[in-house]
């Protein structure tokens, strides 16, 4: 029996002992200090990867053009890494994402097809008149572009969109100005790079030596700044679709065929730059003039006739809408075309 008491005792002591743990009044609870953030070191550049991103960790010296070759292969796909991140270049240890799958290159959605704007200015200057912009004006349209979510695009990535290769952002516009004025310099130059907006110089030759005309300096500026292209507009200005009086078809030829080639060698001559795109004088093209750009696999031609460009728009007759000096914001934002109705049965 004396057993059995002890066994009780010590079953009642350890009860007791447990009930005391239980019941005692709790400690301070423990801090644990903030965590502490540290770099990914350069031999972990990789922060996460599937099989749509690839999240990475930009090196000191490492670009854009850099992150795109080597993710995807092609230099020239940073816009697709800018413009998914919202920036225009990457600095060592930040964070970006990379995306692995090209989306619909064709812009194909139940909403309607892409359409790109591309705009055409000429002359800018204190007094408005059909082909002069204000200052004042053009500034609230770029204003409005930067505002409301529209991406100015160059024009060299067109000819890839229009091939499916390469897919436009929401709401692109590309920016044309026309025949080669000083005013471009003066006046639109300056407030384009503000913006970080690329644009295309469509220069007719013969123009160069004009008083109110560009000068190879300032060209060479302009296209040095990364912003700026410069394409042919043909030699003169002259309607490369209208033979002259008395002209023979032969004759005609030779014309249509220095038109487009004079201004392709003067801007590799002067600017070092290949033609990609022509703007033809007064929007107009027949198939003799489209045979010269084959020739010299100029890849695109622009019109004057407004209205968006889709995936299956015809590379040589591309719609470009006039900016004149009279539209206001609300006639300038009506002329935006970013989607073209499906066509339905």
């Amino acid at each position: 029996m004396g057993g059995l008491r002890h066994l009780a005792l010590g079953a009642s002591l350890a009860a007791a002992l447990l009930a005391g743990c239980v019941q005692a009044p709790p400690r301070e609870p423990v801090v644990a200090p903030p965590p502490v953030a540290v770099p990914p070191s350069a031999e972990e550049p990789v922060v996460a990867r599937d099989g749509e991103f690839a999240v990475v960790t930009a090196q000191a010296g490492e670009s854009l053009a850099t992150l795109a070759e080597r993710w995807l292969g092609d230099r020239s796909q940073r816009t697709v890494i800018a413009e998914f991140n919202g920036i225009d270049e990457v600095r060592g240890g930040q964070v970006v994402a990379i995306p692995l799958r090209k989306k619909s290159p064709l812009g194909v959605s139940a909403n309607g097809v892409q359409a790109l704007t591309i705009l055409c200015y000429h002359r800018f200057g204190s007094r408005a008149n059909p082909l002069t912009v204000t200052p004042a004006a053009f500034e609230a349209q770029m204003s409005y572009l930067a505002r409301n979510g529209y991406q100015v695009v160059p024009l060299a990535r067109v000819a890839a969109f229009l091939e499916g290769r390469e897919s436009l952002p929401p709401k692109s516009v590309v920016i044309t100005i026309d025949d080669g004025y000083r005013s471009m310099y003066d006046i639109a130059f300056p407030i384009l790079r503000r913006h970080r907006f690329p644009s295309t110089v469509f220069l007719y030759s013969d123009f160069v030596g004009a008083p109110d005309a560009l000068t190879w300096p300032q060209m060479r500026e302009m296209v040095a700044s990364g912003l700026v292209e410069i394409q042919p507009h043909s030699k003169t200005h002259a309607n490369l679709t209208v033979r002259l009086p008395d002209e023979s078809e032969a004759r005609y030829r030779d014309r249509a065929k220095r038109e487009v080639e004079a201004p392709v060698d003067v801007l590799r001559t002067q600017l070092g730059v290949s033609a990609h795109a022509f703007a033809f004088p007064y929007g107009d093209v027949n198939e003799t003039v489209m045979g010269e750009l084959r020739a010299r696999n100029i890849k695109l031609g622009v019109t004057v006739t407004p209205g968006g460009n889709a995936f299956y728009a015809p590379p040589y007759m591309l719609r470009r809408t006039m900016i004149f000096g009279g539209d206001d914001l609300d006639a300038f934002r009506a002329k935006l075309v970013t989607t073209l109705p499906l066509a339905r049965n």
